[in-house]
């Protein structure tokens, strides 16, 4: 009889956009940690528990490297609601896209770090990235965030 393993996976790939007041777009693509609690959160969700969905994006200033451990931002500076949440479709349907935008004047400063909650305070984090470097937003920019978490087997 032949050996079955499974190999499903979460990770996150995030593409970060800053658009200066002078309209110049700079864009970042990076990797996250789905941490610890997050892939517990994605338990309680296929087994219809308790857990609010993830609803917001936080961005900080924090310097600490992502870990697994982590269940809030070092430096929290700005937490919103998403934009927008959805599946992929097709080939795609294994993909999970979030999206929050920090308009002209909200969450000004040396962006360092970005993580998934499911609250507006608090809450449950999904995902941290903390290694792309500093995105200085300044008032008159804004600074988009798309998040996809992929499931693979």
């Amino acid at each position: 009889m032949k050996a079955y393993k499974d190999n499903v996976s979460a990770r996150g790939e995030v593409t970060i956009t800053l658009k200066g007041a002078d309209g110049r777009i700079k864009t970042r693509e990076t990797h996250n940690l789905v941490v610890t609690t997050g892939l517990q959160h994605i338990a309680d969700q296929m087994a219809d528990q308790s857990q609010a969905a993830m609803s917001h994006m936080a961005i900080g200033t924090g310097t600490t490297t992502q870990d697994a451990a982590d269940v809030a931002l070092e430096t929290e500076l700005s937490r919103l609601p998403f934009l927008s949440k959805d599946q992929g479709s097709g080939t795609d349907a294994n993909k999970v896209i979030f999206v929050t935008t920090w308009a002209s004047g909200v969450g000004d400063g040396e962006i360092t770090e970005a993580a998934i909650f499911n609250a507006a305070s608090g809450g449950v984090m999904l995902c941290r990235a903390a290694d792309f470097g500093v995105k200085s937003k300044g008032p008159g920019d804004s600074l988009t965030f798309t998040w996809k978490i992929i499931f693979n087997g």
